[in-house]
């Protein structure tokens, strides 16, 4: 069995029952909310959330296609994507990283023997936002990483105006970020994850 199959917050919110009746035959459908790790296949769907989610506050995008490919080619298991009925409606992206502290390098490398994360992106599709969805998305994500046994915590940048969303997700912050894009400077922020001995043995890892 698979660690994410394993995982009760990375299964189905909830389903359609499938109704038959005579002389009909069963439909299959979709999964109304599933919770499952990217692909390959998924970038261009992130692409287009990230693009429309980014760049009209910040002006670029975290990542652009060719680097979501990258990451989704080398780390899918450090993904996470929202469905709804088969959609993509919310997504992170991490990566993993070797220092203490993240550099330019950060960006775009992915460093298997490290025991850090970097989450890279979470953003939410325009008519799923103010739902609460990208708070849900990243209090599965973090709880899915506890289930790694090889992480101990999650790292990202951000500016100084999500610093509150990310807070009440439990990141702090670790002061200011040596890597800016353009005009950009941003705050690093921490989440620990090493230490979750009691949460490992109780959510199914």
């Amino acid at each position: 069995m698979s660690v994410i199959s394993a995982l009760p917050f990375l299964k189905p919110i909830h389903q359609r029952p499938l109704r038959s009746s005579p002389g009909r035959q069963r439909r299959h459908t979709l999964p109304a909310s599933e919770f499952r790790c990217l692909t390959p296949e998924d970038a261009i769907s992130v692409f287009e959330i990230e693009r429309e989610a980014f760049i009209s506050v910040s002006g670029d995008c975290p990542l652009h296609l060719d680097e979501i490919r990258h990451f989704l080619n080398l780390c899918p298991e450090l993904s996470l994507g929202w469905f709804e009925e088969g959609r993509l409606v919310a997504f992170i992206i991490g990566s993993l990283w070797d220092q203490e502290k993240l550099s330019q390098d950060a960006l775009t490398l992915h460093k298997p023997g490290g025991s850090t994360v970097h989450i890279h992106a979470l953003a939410v599709h325009r008519t799923f936002r103010q739902q609460g969805k990208g708070s849900i998305l990243m209090w599965r994500y973090l709880q899915y990483l506890r289930c790694l046994p090889y992480v101990r915590r999650a790292v990202l940048m951000c500016e100084d105006f999500l610093i509150p969303f990310y807070r009440k997700c439990g990141f702090k912050v670790r002061g200011p970020c040596e890597v800016t894009v353009g005009s950009l400077a941003f705050v690093e922020m921490q989440y620990p994850v090493r230490g979750h001995a009691f949460m490992r043995r109780n959510s199914g890892c």
